[in-house]
């Protein structure tokens, strides 16, 4: 017996921000159930925002930071993969800012899922929302994914 997928290409192409957080490890397993279903592929990104001296243009962090960072997205993409149906997944570690470097990477995407830390108040003015820019800026439809206290979504 075969199963019918809707006729979309929304997930076809998803591209998952992550940073190493619960929403993101959430959103990531929202992600690869929608692949499966609809035959997708899935783009994992990794974004080290660079260092700001006082003066002078932005540092790169070291390459060593970068590789190191490489390895570990892979791990926990290896970790969220295990049993589940998922043919095509591939990972990059890019440096610039998050937001940006999310936006540039959609352009090749039908769709962003990515987690949210659901940050309110006083800690969301000061700190801002790459999450709230990526959903305002993108020429493709966002899934926000916050994680549960549990760490399931």
């Amino acid at each position: 017996m075969s199963v019918r997928r809707p006729k979309t290409r929304l997930f076809r192409r998803i591209l998952v921000p992550h940073d190493f957080s619960r929403s993101a490890d959430a959103a990531l397993s929202v992600a690869l159930g929608l692949a499966a279903d609809y035959d997708g592929t899935l783009i994992v990104l990794h974004v080290i925002p660079p260092v700001y001296p006082i003066h002078g243009r932005p540092l790169a962090p070291p390459p060593g930071e970068i590789a190191a960072a490489g390895r570990r997205l892979a791990e926990t993409v290896a970790r969220a993969l295990k049993g589940r149906r998922a043919r095509r997944v591939r990972t990059a570690v890019v440096v610039g800012p998050p937001a940006s470097c999310i936006l540039a990477g959609a352009r090749r995407a039908d769709a962003i899922v990515m987690g949210t830390l659901g940050r309110t108040g006083l800690s969301h003015v000061l700190l801002g929302s790459v999450a709230e820019r990526v959903v305002r800026h993108a020429a493709v439809p966002v899934l926000t994914v916050r994680a549960t206290r549990r760490g399931a979504h």
